[in-house]
């Protein structure tokens, strides 16, 4: 009896035993993984505050916080939460924007060629004859060429979501018609690239079927007394702060 204890004994520690060891062995593992690359900057995205200013939110306060466009795009949430990037809804927007700026899934005038001081110049350029469609193009040229019309040509490029309405006018995210000229200018600006977040109606998700219970009640209630209501926007907050009807005498 007593060997048979010893050896059940002996098996479930050889057990544990292996269990520490694979568990060991896939932490050591997911240390030694790679740390994801550094992206190269853009011409329109040539530093920290400007890509904190694009994708928005505020983060761009943070800017004096990383030395470098290397020190940003190495650092992990923990990291960032020692450097003060609170909440953590803002680490974890900031991470998400740094792997899509890894991706190439950026914003407009990510692919912006021609930058200068923030500034990208725009013009509308004609297709050339090996083209099939005779749709104009817009382009994106060096400032040298700003009161030149701008030819096509294989050292162009011709930035996603911008088009060309009627016979010279720009179309597209943030373009500004340039006076006396043809074209648009696109310039840096805060949050260019944000995710909106949504605003919360009648109380958000979780309060909504409650506040709406409560309005409509407020409102049969109101109808019976001869009360006019506050407005809608207002209507919320006079019922969370218990809303009283004078009694009928």
């Amino acid at each position: 009896m007593k060997g048979e204890r010893l050896r059940s004994t002996f098996g479930l520690l050889l057990q544990t035993g292996s269990a520490f060891s694979r568990t060991g062995q896939i932490r050591q593992l997911h240390k030694t993984r790679p740390a994801p690359p550094i992206p190269q900057p853009r011409p329109f995205v040539p530093d920290v505050p400007t890509f904190l200013t694009l994708i928005g939110r505020g983060l761009n306060k943070y800017a004096n916080k990383f030395p470098s466009w290397e020190a940003l795009f190495s650092l992990t949430s923990p990291q960032l939460k020692e450097l003060g990037i609170e909440p953590p809804r803002n680490r974890r927007y900031l991470l998400h924007w740094m792997h899509r700026y890894r991706e190439g899934a950026l914003g407009p005038g990510g692919d912006f060629q021609h930058v200068k001081d923030g500034e990208a110049l725009l013009k509308v350029a004609t297709p050339p004859p090996s083209s099939l469609s005779d749709a104009k193009w817009v382009v994106n040229v060096p400032h040298e060429v700003e009161g030149a019309a701008a030819e096509p040509s294989s050292s162009l490029v011709r930035p996603q979501g911008y088009k060309v309405l009627g016979a010279k006018t720009i179309a597209g995210p943030y373009a500004t018609p340039l006076p006396g000229l043809d074209g648009a200018v696109v310039k840096v600006t805060e949050g260019m690239w944000e995710n909106r977040q949504g605003r919360k109606i009648d109380g958000g998700e979780r309060r909504r079927a409650e506040v709406r219970f409560k309005r409509r009640s407020a409102e049969r209630r109101a109808e019976l007394s001869g009360i006019i209501l506050p407005s809608t926007p207002d209507l919320v907050q006079w019922i969370y702060q218990g809303g009283a009807f004078p009694q009928k005498g």
